[in-house]
């Protein structure tokens, strides 16, 4: 699709603009991207890893495929059940875990690992049983593993359905075996670190997901949690519909997803893939493009990728 006209496209990159900014408002993670200069952080501006986590589209809907992965976990569901106020904050919740990974992915190196330090001081509080009484601990390396391995495949499918950049068949590997430099640092164990391996680790661990009483609650949360700015349920529903196009088939028989619902998705990714471009012109000036003059570089490399080797 060809980039739309900035004079014809500027109200309505201004509205997205608007909402993007009234749902994730900058400067209230306290983490600075600007220094250390040269500073390159855990990755690095020729890492793949910041190039798929600079696109705006493809990670919100990437986070919202994850989320919907996560609930079919009893035991990860449980921790975010008997530990969260998802119910009532489930937009503080989304703006948390968007700090985190912004932070360890485009932060320096220091303020990355306080990051991570800070996360796991966290999990190592969240503990508790299931409500069929198995025991439950939000640093269990199983887990830890299953969370990443849901935001890293979520993220990557996003990127390559949203980000309108050709993605050669390489970076699925050299994106994982980046990404679990930060799951490991968070005690994560076995992590995939290629394609194959992320396809055998979901084959491992299907036994193990349901989809029950509590999922349909989180989902239902999710479905009608009101953003804080005008248009926010049209939008929610965009994104939530071009994040469930993204999960893979077995997941959708897992969540019971209906042939209307899938049809459904299935245009809201067609709409997303449109807007797409309109929301990066809406956000020429985020963190990623921050972190890339923080080490002296164009955040033109975002748009194309590094070497392979």
């Amino acid at each position: 699709m060809d980039a739309p006209r900035p004079g014809l496209a500027a109200p309505l990159t201004a509205a997205l603009r608007r909402w993007v900014l009234g749902v994730f408002p900058r400067g209230q993670s306290g983490i600075d991207y600007d220094t250390p200069a040269g500073d390159p952080g855990l990755f690095g501006p020729e890492a793949v890893t910041w190039r798929i986590h600079g696109d705006f589209p493809g990670m919100l809907a990437g986070g919202l495929c994850a989320l919907l992965l996560q609930a079919l976990h009893p035991r990860a569901l449980a921790g975010v059940w008997d530990h969260s106020d998802f119910r009532t904050d489930l937009i503080g919740r989304l703006r948390r875990t968007t700090a985190f990974v912004a932070g360890t992915t485009y932060a320096g190196t220091a303020q990355a690992q306080q990051l991570i330090a800070r996360v796991a001081a966290i999990h190592g509080q969240v503990r508790g049983t299931t409500a069929d009484g198995i025991p439950y601990a939000a640093d269990d390396p199983a887990l830890l593993t299953w969370v990443h391995a849901t935001e890293a495949y979520a993220f990557l499918q996003g990127f390559r359905t949203y980000a309108g950049l050709p993605t050669p068949d390489w970076v699925d590997d050299r994106y994982y075996d980046e990404s679990r430099r930060v799951a490991e640092a968070l005690g994560a164990r076995e992590v995939p670190t290629s394609g194959a391996a992320m396809t055998d680790y979901f084959a491992q661990v299907r036994p193990e997901l349901r989809f029950d009483a509590r999922s349909r609650e989180v989902l239902a949360v999710l479905r009608t949690t009101r953003l804080p700015v005008p248009g926010g349920a049209l939008l929610r529903g965009l994104f939530i519909g071009a994040g469930a196009a993204l999960l893979p088939p077995w997941a959708e028989a897992l969540l019971q997803i209906t042939p209307l619902q899938r049809i459904r998705n299935r245009a809201c990714a067609r709409v997303l893939r449109g807007l797409a471009p309109l929301f990066r012109m809406a956000l020429p000036d985020g963190i990623a493009p921050r972190a890339c003059r923080r080490v002296g570089g164009s955040p033109d490399l975002l748009r194309r990728w590094p070497d392979r080797t």
